[in-house]
């Protein structure tokens, strides 16, 4: 399920970037250290939508670094135990399917495949398939 949620994170930034354009390089490096990054809190962070402040920012003692707290809005994927979800076959075998819902891997287990569905193996590709031809394949 997606949920549109407020984060927090602090964004650590080297002396070097502190210039003009400060704020972009802020935005910049929140976009590439949140995005795509899992918690298990709230899930997979898909993109960040609005940025809503960043902090004063803190130097670091000793290290010369800046700290600024960025508060941000996101759109999350959590998924929950249960939940039905559309995923895409990448891998076909005798023990079962492998799917990708997003950034979700899955397994599902042969034992898990209804009973009238058979591995085939002399199909190309592999699959499961039942005798009236419904198939669980690749792709």
């Amino acid at each position: 399920m997606f949920f549109h949620v407020s984060l927090e994170h602090d964004i650590l930034l080297h002396p070097r970037y502190l210039g003009p354009n400060l704020l972009n390089t802020v935005k910049q490096k929140l976009f590439t250290e949140v995005e795509g990054t899992c918690s298990g809190k709230y899930g997979f962070v898909i993109a960040v939508t609005t940025i809503d402040n960043i902090g004063a920012g803190m130097i670091q003692p000793r290290r010369g670094f800046v700290e600024y707290p960025v508060k941000y809005k996101a759109i999350v994927y959590r998924p929950f135990k249960g939940e039905v979800v559309d995923a895409v076959v990448t891998q076909v075998n005798k023990v079962g399917l492998f799917v990708e819902a997003g950034p979700l891997s899955c397994f599902i287990s042969r034992h898990s495949i209804p009973m009238e569905m058979e591995f085939d193996s002399n199909s190309n590709p592999p699959c499961y398939k039942t005798k009236d031809e419904v198939m669980c394949q690749l792709g």
